[in-house]
């Protein structure tokens, strides 16, 4: 699987698990809501830094996001 879509599903999930919507992650990370939709749907190939604070904006791992096993586990 690509893991840009790996990473996008998994950042999906964690955010509707925290019942967050693309905006309020969007105000976490200091950017525009059109690239969080664009990185859950695995179009963004996101640097370290962005990985670092998608996990810090979604309280999880940084290797939670790249887990395969994770973005298998539909909501």
């Amino acid at each position: 699987m690509d893991i840009r879509k790996v990473f996008g599903a998994n950042a999906r999930r964690f955010r509707l698990g925290l019942g967050l919507s693309q905006e309020a992650v969007a105000e976490r990370m200091g950017v525009d809501r059109a690239f969080i939709s664009s990185m859950e749907r695995g179009l963004q190939n996101v640097t370290l830094l962005t990985m670092w604070q998608v996990s810090q904006a979604l309280e999880v791992r940084p290797a939670e996001l790249l887990d395969e096993k994770v973005s298998k586990i539909r909501s």
